[in-house]
């Protein structure tokens, strides 16, 4: 197969792409930016104005050259939302509950009531019926061999539904997370009417998909609860073109801890900060070297935990930076701290941003189960440890022993086998599945 000229088309459909920002954005993104080197041409179709949480105008450099684009204009609810809870035009809705400024009140939780019962399955469900519209007649007229949606939201699989239904087309549905299954659904104030309803259309679409790819072995062993439809793992990764792997001098004078990325409430490790602080009374060299640094947005409850801990001296917060400024960030800290939510489905959660702390080569300090899949990968590449929600014992221990590793120069991670979550591997992998959609005797036919 000539890589400069594919001869395979897929579709894919998905509400984040550049200049959004954010970890929505990364998996498609870099999906793309390879799939011509096996063989599949990607077309995109995205909204024209979406709601993102952040911009990043750097990811728009990484857009393969020449690949079409295509985009229809979006209504969403979020006008009325932040009038009613007193948001400014211009700011951003926060994903996951997430909190930056207060304690969510009257108004945030009769929205999210709203929300909950009456947009489903969430609130990009306008553009459901226009998209499925405007793509039969465009694939018509412009045939692709198979079409890929991902959510969240997952609007977009029923947008692939809706065409899948009217065109056979051979369909890959791609969850990074899961629907019924993420952490904050049982904080939708769902009724018992809009519970069956979410479930219905997830059903639907797990049954209906060609074949289903997640990003976790716990979430393929979930969904394999609703559906015998096949499902492939295909964890997020990093891209070996984001990282310099030229010699960076870390700052030896301080001790930082770093975590890229969101905290929301889930993911707040309360323990932690108490054990940090004890450490930082107990210890005034740890104290004089100490530096947090969090990049992302940080739900209110953070801060308060850190000025409740005595530790806010110690923090420096970045709300958000481009992606490549990320990576140089990873590679400039002593430890890189991963946070695993504390939800009934911590085992399955394997943020994307575990690999592109592999490839920084910097020690790990994970929090979360330590029998899920991110302890799993973790031991296996032998990048730090992982720790228990609530084990303050094995808190203690790690603080002291990375600390000390610090002060004696030898805080580093040994050579792992990080390389099979390279980006160009993991499209491979994609492409495996693409090319088994066509060979499986689909035809595309008008219904």
């Amino acid at each position: 197969m000539n890589p400069e000229s594919p001869t395979r088309k897929v579709l894919i459909i998905t509400y984040y792409w550049p200049p959004s920002g954010g970890a929505g954005v990364q998996r498609w993104l870099k999906f793309s930016k390879y799939l011509r080197e096996f063989g599949w041409e990607p077309i995109i179709y995205t909204p024209k104005n979406p709601e993102a949480p952040a911009q990043d105008f750097s990811l728009s450099e990484e857009i393969p050259e020449g690949i079409q684009i295509i985009k229809t204009p979006i209504w969403e609810p979020y006008g009325y939302y932040k009038k009613l809870v007193g948001m400014k035009k211009g700011e951003n809705v926060n994903a996951g509950f997430l909190s930056e400024k207060k304690k969510p009140g009257i108004a945030e939780g009769f929205s999210t009531w709203i929300r909950g019962n009456f947009f489903i399955p969430d609130a990009r469900k306008f553009w459901i019926k226009p998209s499925v519209k405007f793509l039969i007649e465009y694939l018509r007229n412009n045939p692709v061999d198979t079409i890929v949606s991902t959510g969240p939201p997952h609007s977009t699989h029923m947008i692939a539904l809706g065409i899948k239904s009217k065109l056979n087309i051979p369909w890959l549905a791609d969850f990074r997370d899961p629907w019924t299954g993420i952490d904050f659904y049982h904080q939708l104030k769902l009724s018992r009417w809009a519970d069956r309803i979410h479930h219905k259309m997830e059903k639907r679409v797990l049954d209906c998909a060609d074949a289903i790819t997640v990003v976790s072995s716990q979430m393929k062993r979930d969904f394999h609860l609703s559906t015998e439809n096949r499902i492939s793992v295909i964890t997020n990764g990093y891209d070996s073109e984001d990282i310099q792997y030229a010699p960076i001098e870390l700052k030896k004078n301080k001790f930082s801890i770093t975590h890229i990325g969101s905290i929301p409430p889930s993911r707040n490790p309360s323990h932690f900060w108490h054990e940090l602080a004890q450490k930082v009374r107990e210890d005034r060299s740890f104290a004089s070297v100490l530096e947090i640094k969090l990049v992302g947005k940080v739900d209110h409850s953070v801060i308060q935990s850190l000025e409740e801990n005595g530790l806010k001296e110690f923090l420096i917060k970045t709300e958000y930076l481009p992606h490549k400024d990320v990576i140089i960030e990873m590679q400039n800290s002593q430890v890189l701290l991963l946070l695993i939510n504390n939800t009934p489905n911590a085992k399955g959660i394997l943020t994307g941003k575990i690999f592109e702390y592999f490839a920084a080569q910097r020690p790990i300090l994970c929090i979360g189960p330590v029998d899920g899949d991110a302890a799993e990968l973790l031991t296996v590449a032998n990048s730090g440890p992982v720790v228990g929600f609530n084990d303050s014992k094995s808190l203690q221990k790690a603080i002291t022993r990375m600390y000390n590793d610090y002060k004696d120069d030898v805080l580093f991670v040994p050579d792992n086998s990080y390389q099979k979550f390279s980006r160009k591997a993991l499209t491979g992998s994609l492409a495996k599945i693409l090319d088994g959609l066509i060979s499986d005797s689909y035809v595309f036919t008008a219904k």
